[in-house]
């Protein structure tokens, strides 16, 4: 970004990362804790959500003052043509976001008024392309409105589901502390890839990252609660049943509808501009439109009740990635692609995923996205430290002959 454009203010990424963290898709996740508990459930939401907002904090700062975005960022430390890899893998992960959130979108909204769900995948990816169309950089007066909208609802849904502090009997099978802590981290995780495209625009790319990530724990936990406050004190696990039953109606659509479409707007734009990172023949705006016409079709005709494998499969493959980015960035100073394939960091990589599929069978107190990030950034430390040690004895060789 050239240095008398403007950049997005730390308000403008507030409302953006606001407007990710207000989703359906997190509200259904929180679900899933309820046979946890409400004390505990929320001990492992926060405890989730530090992890997690941590490592996005940090992501967003490799990107910010880089001024890259997420996947041009990823290439300094697996090489150019290395990190295609991971833009072809993250603009695969992010249609399947943007297809689960239309899907679930859609279907709670057929929930409340019942036409068809089809009918509301077309008219949320119809919003969504809306959003793409009017851009990052113009979109502060339609987000304050929409989120202003989208937390006074909020706060009436709360209201109804705390209303009645009676414990009905918690749904779902029973779940370990460390599985919930995962299933927490596994959102702000899933946003790891992403964050950059966003922070590169900021005028202040370290604070706005701060602020960005405050904001999205913040309301992520949020919404995490109100799901897990849904399973346990009223026993239902539809959010559109209970908005049925509250009378919501029309407000219950739009908290439907505009949480959907502000949260996959991020996720169908990210789509683009990562594509740009794997050809830069690409058109980023039409890419993203493109993402959004795969996922509303995808949305219509797969069933994508249950995303719990596909959150596993993002934190295996992108937990070890960025824990191999921070060591690079923070610890090795790397600033500039070296090479078409970093072999050392795609191997380290590769055992930092292997790792993390392997922790999935292990039932640890703070869940395996934390130790495997750990062990996988140490480990590029040390190998890190011996090629550089390596190419200073080269180069001493080649000074003395």
């Amino acid at each position: 970004m050239s240095s008398n454009k403007k950049g997005t203010s730390l308000f403008a990424n507030g409302l953006i990362w606001f407007g990710a963290g207000v989703s359906i898709a997190e509200i259904l996740t929180g679900t899933y804790l309820a046979p946890l508990g409400f004390s505990k459930g929320v001990q492992a939401i926060i405890l989730g959500h530090l992890i997690g907002c941590i490592l996005l904090f940090l992501a967003g700062v490799i990107g910010g003052k880089q001024r890259k975005s997420a996947m041009e960022t990823v290439k300094v430390s697996f090489g150019k043509r290395g990190g295609l890899l991971f833009s072809f893998l993250n603009v695969l992960q992010l249609v399947g976001w943007t297809a689960i959130m239309i899907y679930d979108g859609a279907l709670a909204a057929d929930g409340i008024f019942h036409t068809g769900k089809w009918v509301w995948c077309l008219v949320i990816g119809g919003l969504i392309a809306l959003w793409i169309l009017i851009g990052v950089s113009n979109l502060g007066k339609v987000n304050l409105i929409a989120m202003t909208a989208l937390f006074i609802l909020t706060l009436i849904l709360c209201r109804i589901i705390f209303a009645d502090t009676s414990v009905s009997s918690p749904l779902g099978e029973a779940m370990t502390f460390g599985a919930a802590v995962e299933l927490s981290v596994a959102m702000p995780l899933s946003w790891l890839p992403v964050i950059s495209d966003y922070i590169r625009e900021a005028k202040q790319p370290v604070a706005a990252s701060a602020v960005s990530t405050v904001v999205y724990g913040i309301v992520s936990c949020w919404m995490y609660i109100i799901g897990m406050g849904i399973a346990i004190f009223t026993g239902e696990s539809d959010i559109a049943s209970i908005m049925v039953k509250a009378g919501l109606g029309v407000a219950g659509l739009l908290i439907i509808i505009f949480s959907t479409v502000t949260t996959t707007f991020l996720d169908a734009f990210s789509a683009g501009v990562s594509s740009v990172s794997i050809s830069g023949k690409i058109n980023e705006k039409w890419a993203a439109l493109a993402a959004v016409v795969v996922g509303t079709a995808g949305a219509m005709i797969f069933p994508m009740d249950d995303i719990t494998d596909f959150l596993y499969l993002i934190g295996s493959v992108f937990a070890p990635m960025v824990a191999v980015q921070i060591a690079d960035f923070f610890v090795l100073k790397h600033r500039c692609v070296l090479r078409n394939f970093d072999i050392a960091n795609l191997m380290v990589w590769g055992l930092g995923f292997l790792l993390y599929r392997y922790l999935m069978t292990i039932d640890l107190p703070l869940g395996n996205t934390l130790p495997d990030m750990v062990i996988t950034a140490l480990l590029c430390v040390v190998v890190g430290k011996i090629r550089m040690r390596n190419q200073t004895v080269k180069e001493k060789e080649i000074g003395d002959s």
